[in-house]
Formats: C-alpha cells, sequence, structure tokens
C-alpha cells in the first residue's frame, strides 16, 4: 500500500521533510509495523521553474507552484506544510476539507482562534495531523522523560527552561515578514519558545497558571530596499514564571536576540533527590545528580544515548556516534504513518498542540497585562 505525499515548501524545514519521507522506511523499517510506503507524488513551490527544480533534487513525480492544486489533487493522501507561518492555517483548513492528513511546521496558525479551528476541523474530519515538535522525538529526551516517571531524581519540585538563538540578535539584520503580527504571528514565542513548552510540558505535564513578560529589543529594522526602517510588531524576548498542576514551580527564557546561541534549548529538573540536565546543543547527552550512595563520591552523571536508548539503534548501530536533527524528522515521520495506519497515536497532533498554542498565547496575554498572573 502506497501513501501520497505532497509537500509544500522547500526550505529549512521542506528539505527537513523531503529527506524524512525519503529515509522513514529505510531507517525505521520493519519496526513501524504494517505502515504503508510513502509515495512522493508532488511537491509545491514558487516560482514554477524552482517548483520544478526542487521536485527533481528531492525525488517527487511532480511539481506545481498552486498550493490548492496539490490539496485538491486526489492522488495526494497526506500534506505537509512548511511555510511561513501565516500559510498554516488556510492550508491546513483546506487540506483537512479535501480529507488529506497534515503534518505541519509550528506554529499552528497566528491566532489561537485559528489553531481552535484547525483542531476542530481535524477532529470532525477524522483526520490523523501532526505539528513539528521534532525535540520531542529525541531518544535522549524520550529517556529524561522515562526517568523522571520513573522517579530517578525523586518528586520534581522545578523546572527551569531556555530557547536562546542569535538569529534575529544583529539589530542591522533587514526587516521581514518574521517582524509582523498578521505574517509571523508572535516573534520568539512562536518561532522557537512553542518547542520549549512542548519539551516543558512533554515532561512535566500540565501548565497550571504563568506569570510573563515581553521583550522588543530590536523596536526597527531596516528595509530591504533602503527606503527606511519598518516596525517591528512582535517579542524577541521573554521571561515566564510557572507553576504547574502537580505543583511544581518552573520558569522559562526565550530569546531569538541571544548573540552567541544556536539552538540552545534545554532545561534542568529538579527532583527532591536528584536533577537531570539537558541540552539540545548537545542533543546526545544527559546530565543526571542522584543523591545515592556516599557523599564523597557523588556527583553529575553522563549518559551518552546508544542503542538502548530506541530508536537510536535503528540509525546506528555503536552508542555515542550521535544522531542529528534530521534524524529527529524521520522519527516523527514515523510516529505520523504510524498514526495513519491506526497502530499508535501521532503525537502531537493539533489537539495536543493546541494546548501548546494556548500557552505562549497565555504568556503573551499575561505580559500585555502588566504580569498578570494567567490560569490554564
Amino acid at each position: 500500500m502506497q501513501l501520497g505525499v505532497g509537500l509544500i515548501g522547500t526550505g529549512f524545514m521542506g528539505k527537513s521533510h523531503a529527506l524524512a519521507w525519503r529515509n522513514v522506511i529505510a531507517v525505521l523499517g520493519g519496526d513501524l509495523g504494517a505502515v504503508a510506503q510513502p509515495d512522493l507524488r508532488l511537491l509545491c513551490e514558487t516560482p514554477a521553474d524552482k517548483a520544478s527544480q526542487m521536485a527533481a533534487q528531492f525525488g517527487f513525480a511532480c511539481a506545481t507552484s498552486d498550493w490548492q492544486e496539490l490539496v485538491a489533487d486526489p492522488q495526494i493522501d497526506v500534506v505537509s506544510i512548511t511555510t511561513p507561518n501565516g500559510l498554516h492555517h488556510p492550508m491546513a483548513m483546506a487540506a483537512i476539507a479535501a480529507g488529506k492528513h497534515v503534518w505541519c511546521e509550528k506554529p499552528m496558525a497566528l491566532t489561537l482562534a485559528q489553531a481552535e479551528e484547525m483542531a476542530a476541523a481535524a477532529r470532525d474530519r477524522g483526520v490523523v495531523t501532526m505539528v513539528g515538535y521534532n525535540y520531542l522525538s529525541n531518544p535522549a529526551f524520550t529517556h529524561a522523560q522515562r526517568l523522571v516517571s520513573g522517579g530517578a531524581i525523586g518528586r520534581p519540585v522545578q523546572f527551569r527552561g531556555w530557547v536562546d538563538e542569535d538569529y534575529q540578535a544583529d539589530p542591522d539584520l533587514p526587516w521581514t515578514w518574521r517582524a509582523r503580527l498578521q505574517e509571523a504571528g508572535l516573534g520568539a514565542l512562536g518561532d522557537i519558545g512553542t518547542h520549549l513548552i512542548s519539551l516543558t510540558q512533554g515532561i512535566m505535564g500540565p501548565i497550571a497558571s504563568l506569570i510573563a513578560d515581553m521583550q522588543t529589543i530590536h523596536e526597527t529594522r531596516p528595509l530591504p530596499d533602503g527606503s527606511g526602517r519598518g516596525t517591528v510588531e512582535n517579542e524577541d524576548a521573554a521571561n515566564v514564571l510557572l507553576r504547574f498542576a502537580n505543583g511544581a514551580q518552573g520558569t522559562l527564557v526565550i530569546s531569538r536576540s541571544a548573540w552567541g546561541r544556536k539552538s540552545r534549548l534545554g532545561f534542568e529538573i529538579h527532583g527532591d533527590r536528584g536533577m537531570i540536565i539537558f541540552d539540545q546543543e548537545r542533543m546526545n547527552e544527559l546530565q543526571i545528580y542522584q543523591n545515592d550512595g556516599p557523599r564523597a563520591e557523588q556527583g553529575f552523571k553522563t549518559i551518552l544515548t546508544g542503542p538502548a536508548h530506541p530508536p537510536y539503534g535503528a540509525f546506528c548501530p555503536a552508542p555515542g556516534h550521535q544522531l542529528g536533527f534530521n534524524d529527529l524528522k524521520v522519527i516523527e515521520c514515523g510516529r505520523l504513518l504510524q498514526g495513519i495506519a491506526g497502530i499508535a497515536a501521532a503525537e502531537p497532533g493539533f489537539d495536543a498542540a493546541l494546548q501548546i498554542e494556548r500557552v505562549i498565547h497565555a504568556i503573551a496575554d499575561s505580559a500585555r497585562a502588566g504580569g498578570q498572573r494567567i490560569a490554564l
């Protein structure tokens, strides 16, 4: 059985999706169960000549410059949406209406209302959805989840999370669509904060309430045509105080203007018997401290991921040789295939991802209200 795949967009995430669709069966194979074989049918990009070029490069059979043509094509069963944020909602809604499964990059939409509409439509139509929170697929992170749930550090009492990048740190970087609410929606919160929230809730459980502050560090940027400076309408950074449903406290620090940071996405979990540290810039490692044994012999232990942390072994039989960013996308794609086949839930789907959207918009609401506590 084959699954007709349509891909919209060929940038950073478009290429990552294409690689995942091409490699998922070769890497994960029988571990997935009886899933359909992806058939790379149609790629959409503009202009048309670029679409043809990228279809040939990525291995798609056909190309188009019209995303609506792709969504309506009866040979397409699942649509990968890897476009700028403002297009996620209309494309996903059209795909769902046409009965297609959807794999959409984050954030789901520009507004919470749009995200709620997407989740409701997918639920009503009965299609399988997934949002691209690929860091949840990291074997190091899933092992950290097992350690916490298994009591390795006792009762979690405090969470400290961070996500820092420097892609907007330069004040002379030209103004782009990322600076506009109508095209990008939220700034650092939507771009990278969503990833931190996915890990935070993935290991600590639901957030009960929060207090937040936001900052636009570079309030204007030079317009690309040299005609002046454009206003930056969304945030570059945010700080958040959390209270989890389980009673634990938390703090989050989010910045897209942190010089020197490339993908510093990580956390510390403090338990009453130890702690765990993870950082995406060292994505194949976990550190754990446990209050066991003689005090003179206690210290942090570094865990290097390997075949003992599935599905690492499907990629490489040797511990410490390391997985990469695109490998996480392959794991995510495998979960989507299993979801479509009815073998296992494709998570996070639109319903689960909607909870992440609720958090980032609550952070924005709290900050705009001068640090008001928001209950979730």
